[in-house]
């Protein structure tokens, strides 16, 4: 079974700046993606997708050897990314005159995963038949207990249900999406333009590796983290 691992990263950001690049632990971020897509030996290929040629030069010191140069409609702020997989797998495709079945796209900006991580919402997903998985954690707020927002100026909760919800454990479970782990089968990727469908599964990662990076204070909460697990972030 031939499975493709894509890692993708714009040469720009704005939370923080060049965070793709930027070094924790004298290992520019994208390493800890990489190293851990490597060691799973769960991949066909990896390619890395970017539209930055220093992003390219970098990757390779790593031993990446497939790169997407993706057009600049893929390249903004708000590009949506599932296309920009997909755009990846079909180059990948024709470059190399092979169809993969499974694509797996691990996010540059949660460096927290490890290769455990990856194997087990792989299972998962051959185990469910999923059309597509994605992972999440325990959702660190409620939106049926303590998430609110403003309608037509009244501040109300977020979800509503007709019993009243006096506590936190008597609330839905719900989860955040943590933006580690993506999962299609080839024709999902290719059909749809949204994870959410009749046939999509999830995979409950500790709270503890589910932390991304947008923010400076993102960054810092992730350099505490490694720190006290050197061994397995192997910088």
């Amino acid at each position: 079974m031939n499975i493709l691992c894509t890692i993708c990263m714009r040469g720009g950001s704005r939370g923080v700046k060049n965070k793709n690049l930027i070094k924790i632990y004298n290992k520019p971020l994208f390493y800890y993606s990489i190293k851990t897509a490597k060691n799973s030996n769960i991949f066909s290929d990896i390619v890395v997708s970017t539209d930055s040629n220093k992003i390219i030069k970098n990757c390779s010191l790593f031993g990446i050897k497939h790169f997407v140069k993706r057009p600049n409609f893929f390249a903004k702020d708000k590009s949506p990314k599932i296309p920009v997989i997909r755009h990846a797998l079909l180059e990948m495709e024709k470059k190399l005159n092979k169809k993969y079945e499974i694509i797996i796209d691990l996010d540059v900006t949660s460096p927290l995963r490890i290769v455990d991580d990856i194997k087990k919402a792989l299972i998962k997903f051959k185990k469910k038949k999923s059309d597509i998985l994605f992972t999440v954690c325990k959702a660190r707020k409620n939106p049926y207990f303590n998430l609110v927002e403003k309608r037509k100026e009244k501040v109300k909760l977020v979800k509503f249900l007709p019993k009243i919800i006096s506590s936190r454990q008597m609330a839905p479970k719900v989860y955040d999406m943590n933006a580690s782990i993506y999962v299609w089968k080839r024709r999902a990727l290719i059909k749809y333009n949204t994870l959410f469908t009749k046939n999509t599964s999830i995979f409950l990662m500790p709270v503890d590796r589910s932390f991304d990076i947008d923010t400076v204070l993102d960054l810092e909460i992730i350099k505490f983290l490694m720190n006290k697990n050197k061994k397995k972030y192997n910088y």
